[in-house]
């Protein structure tokens, strides 16, 4: 191989090294940081970029899609001085590129501590039974500090989730003889509500019954009395019709001999009735007995026949 050979391999080797150094392509939602002669020059955007070779260099590459960083478990102390174990995730995203590379070394690392101390804080004012109650405040409140603390750092957090909270074994264990007892309670308290509400519930079904009985014992004497009311207004009125029509008759040709025998034949039934006693028959000491109360009988008549 001869010198020119070599010298034409090193150039177009060293035109490629230009070539490539030149051109550079950035991605969609994702930035480049360049810096010439080692100081910030300008942010790429997605797209096409010429360089200059050997001036231009890449010095930072950030992502601008919103990034879910695991916030490892940590130790903290409750207000009522219990020890648990909380861990979480934290969603951030860059909207300054530059801020992000010269505001801080290492943000996500920066942005997870921040977290954790937040969360320390946050934990620390609470007691137990609230930091499982209260999640969207813890939540909120790391939020709000981690942002507040990150805005130099050109970073955006979005939001932050708290993963598991988890307490020592025998807290666990006291939570669950209390979750026990608490279930019990409610079951006893159901039971003698729902034995409460039974006697109620027979109590006024006796009572309705009574009541409605009453009102039917009550409808039952309305009618009999009704009833008979009505009975002794028919027998009135047909005793009164019957009066009627005998004195109708008795003013007719004949009525007055009518009455007379008819009250003779009364008299005779009735006394004949009286009189059987053991196959033993009473006949009255004075016969003409029978012919003064017929006389008596139609002198009543006569009189009322004038009037």
């Amino acid at each position: 191989m001869t010198s020119f050979t070599v010298i034409l391999i090193g150039i177009i080797l060293f035109v490629l090294v230009v070539f490539f150094r030149t051109i550079r392509i950035v991605q969609q939602k994702v930035a480049v940081i360049i810096e010439r002669l080692g100081k910030y020059h300008n942010t790429l955007e997605a797209g096409f970029h010429v360089l200059l070779p050997f001036i231009d260099k890449v010095a930072y590459k950030h992502t601008l899609k919103e990034q879910a960083i695991d916030v490892p478990p940590q130790v903290c102390i409750t207000r009522d001085n219990i020890s648990v174990e909380v861990d979480g995730i934290l969603y951030m995203q860059v909207v300054d590129p530059k801020k992000s590379s010269y505001g801080i070394n290492n943000y996500q690392f920066a942005s997870t501590q921040l977290a954790q101390t937040t969360m320390r804080s946050v934990i620390g004012k609470m007691e137990l039974d609230k930091t499982f109650e209260e999640r969207d405040t813890i939540n909120s409140a790391i939020v709000e500090a981690v942002d507040k603390a990150s805005d130099p750092w050109g970073v955006k957090v979005t939001r932050y989730e708290v993963k598991n909270i988890v307490p020592p074994q025998s807290i666990k264990d006291a939570m669950e003889k209390q979750m026990r007892a608490e279930r019990e309670k409610r079951a006893l308290i159901a039971e003698s509500e729902g034995d409460k509400q039974a006697k109620i519930n027979r109590a006024e079904g006796d009572k309705q019954e009574a009541i409605a009985r009453s009102e039917g014992e009550k409808q039952k004497r309305i009618n009999e009395a009704d009833g008979r009311a009505e009975e002794i207004k028919k027998v009135a009125i047909a005793t009164a019709e019957g009066i009627r029509e005998i004195a109708e008759a008795i003013n007719e040709k004949g009525g007055l001999n009518a009455v007379n025998l008819r009250v003779a034949e009364q008299y005779l039934n009735e006394f004949g009735k009286l009189a059987k006693t053991n196959n033993s028959i009473i006949i009255p000491s004075d016969l003409s007995d029978i012919a003064g109360m017929i006389k008596s009988v139609t002198t009543v008549l006569k009189d009322q026949k004038n009037e």
